[in-house]
């Protein structure tokens, strides 16, 4: 069978692979970087260096974009994560994994690990790490974006690490946890913490109410949230040719709730509407009460139901939701409230305020007077506290933006007082953008533009990391 590189399609789609890696020293800025803006934005994302049949985009290699900026100049380099997976198809020349880790009947015995490390990329206790749900970190150098191969905490760590790991604003602790943890679609967890000087100091493993697919998790100054919501794995399905994840709204959602410093058999799980959540906003305690703001589906997008019919797109679309559990009552119920009817995804805060109560949010979001499935084409600004909208800017028709990450002006600043950084795709050019926009003032539009010779094609997430 011939494999060929995956190249990019001619439809003016952002989702295709780029086919290169390169640095770009010195780009063409529109408009004046801010001088307090000196750093690198790291993001991540798929990009398969092969195209493989059937291949779900969640599983492409993993590419990271850096972006640095520096005393109102910026450069840009671009680098696949060589994990074992990326090295081995590029010594065959081919593709040897297709959807989810699932090896191809003609790939070698001795390949066995299919890791991509392309949703996250994190900093914490010196060191820069590539995360996806599946596999260990991938530890990267900062400055070159080569990489060093896996982080296992000297040893203490086997098996999935999450993608959305929680840093502790206080103590610098930060808390991950992985599914899968008895083997491919087990209802096991584990719950870990690593210390601010990148010690694993915890991990625990427990059982959820079924197999599920859980991309993120809830972490205020007190509790642990862990959500089990209606995506389903199923071994039995996958062996025999049928979805592996799939949407079963009967099973209900859980979230157990579990306090900081508690065992794992004391959690309480409380049960909700069926729906789906990929990303978290922020959570935090009021009284007896614990408040998430999460960004919720009615059914998930880009899975069917197990015996392969898609879900409804008319449901499979996330809006900002309010989930509210009350600790002090006798009800096993948590509370769903949507807060806006705006299509959106990518939520952020400003990360210092992590698990505790924060007055500014941020996320990408599609026009409001677009089509219900349109792209990500514009930013929304939320008041945390009164759970409303604040303000939207939206692009140019045709053009789509990532997930925003706020930079702080200073170590002190007041909450929210700061820079949104995002990457525009600019359909008519074909083309990538940094834009720059004061975070409290996003309605006015960017104050900076960093322009890109080529695309960022559409990915996950990202980070900035102080000079």
């Amino acid at each position: 069978m011939t494999q060929t590189p995956a190249t990019p399609r001619t439809d003016r789609s952002n989702l295709a692979p780029i086919p290169f890696e390169c640095d770009a020293p010195f780009l063409e800025i529109s408009g004046e970087l801010p001088r307090e803006l000196n750093g690198t934005l790291y993001r991540n994302g798929p990009n398969p260096q092969f195209s493989s049949p059937g291949a779900h985009w969640f599983v492409g290699d993993g590419m990271l974009h850096a972006f640095h900026l520096e005393n109102g100049r910026a450069s840009y380099r671009n680098r696949w994560v060589r994990t074992p997976k990326f090295e081995a198809e590029r010594r065959a020349g081919r593709a040897l994994f297709g959807g989810f880790g699932r090896k191809l009947p003609d790939a070698p015995a001795d390949v066995t690990d299919g890791g991509v490390a392309n949703t996250n990329i994190i900093a914490h206790a010196g060191r820069l790490l590539a995360l996806e749900e599946a596999h260990l970190p991938t530890e990267i150098e900062p400055g070159t974006l080569a990489t060093s191969g896996y982080h296992d905490f000297g040893g203490r760590l086997r098996g999935a690490f999450t993608a959305h790991p929680k840093t502790d604003p206080v103590s610098g602790e930060l808390l991950f946890f992985g599914y899968n943890a008895a083997g491919p679609l087990t209802p096991a967890l584990t719950y870990g913490t690593v210390d601010a000087s990148g010690r694993l100091t915890r991990l625990n493993r427990f059982d959820a109410p079924y197999a599920s697919m859980v991309h993120d998790f809830v972490v205020t100054a007190d509790h642990v949230l862990f959500p089990i919501l209606p995506l389903t794995g199923s071994l039995e399905r996958a062996m025999s040719g049928r979805p592996p994840y799939a949407w079963e709204p009967d099973k209900g959602a859980y979230v157990g709730v579990m306090k900081r410093g508690g065992a794992v058999k004391d959690i309480v799980w409380y049960r909700g509407e069926a729906c789906y959540v990929f990303h978290v906003m922020n959570a935090w305690e009021d009284g007896h009460h614990i408040i998430a703001d999460v960004m919720q589906f009615d059914e998930p997008p880009l899975f069917p139901h197990p015996d392969g019919r898609p879900t409804d797109p008319a449901k499979s679309r996330a809006r900002l939701c309010r989930w509210s559990f009350d600790l002090a009552g006798t009800s096993e119920r948590f509370t769903q409230t949507y807060l806006d009817d705006l299509t959106g995804e990518f939520p952020r805060i400003d990360d210092r305020r992590a698990g505790l109560p924060s007055r500014h949010g941020w996320y990408a979001c599609a026009n409001p007077d677009g089509p219900l499935f349109g792209a990500l084409s514009g930013l929304a600004q939320v008041d945390g506290a009164a759970g409303t909208r604040r303000a939207t800017y939206l692009l140019p028709d045709g053009d789509s933006l990532s997930e925003p990450v706020f930079v702080p002006r200073r170590a002190d600043a007041a909450e929210g007082d700061g820079w949104l950084l995002t990457v525009v795709w600019r359909a008519a050019t074909n083309t990538s953008d940094l834009a720059v926009l004061n975070a409290t003032d996003i309605a006015s539009g960017p104050v900076a533009l960093v322009h890109l010779g080529h695309r960022v094609p559409d990915g996950f997430h990202g980070n900035w990391v102080g000079a």
